[in-house]
């Protein structure tokens, strides 16, 4: 019986808690630069992005074989979601000529290289 309750607590701490499996980060980025997200072999994963900002980001996919596709603008304080493929990197883009700030919860594979480029 103390087993199934310790197995129970144990569950429902690693539950409750939300940050197993899970990426959570603020990220500045400066202006007319980007942020790169997975730009690495790796599989599938999603993102929750919220612009903190007060420029508009610009999203859009690039598979690491090359070319990009999927834009998306984000407005500030807009969030979106977004499904990338298998050995895709997330580019988020900042338009404006002030610091960008952007709030990312990552779920699924995160072996994932996290670079700036301009």
């Amino acid at each position: 019986m103390k087993s199934i309750i310790a197995l129970f607590a144990t569950l429902l701490l690693t539950t409750s808690c939300g940050v197993f499996g899970s990426l959570n980060s603020n990220t500045s980025i400066k202006p007319k630069e980007s942020f790169v997200l997975g730009n690495n072999n790796h599989g599938s994963f999603k993102t929750y992005l919220k612009n903190e900002g007060v420029t508009v980001l610009k999203i859009y996919k690039a598979p690491i074989a090359g070319g990009t596709h999927s834009p998306q603008l984000v407005k500030p304080q807009e969030t979106i979601f977004v499904k990338t493929e298998k050995n895709t990197a997330l580019i988020i883009e900042n338009t404006g000529n002030e610091y960008a700030s952007v709030t990312l919860k990552v779920k699924g594979d995160l072996n994932l290289g996290m670079t700036y480029k301009n």
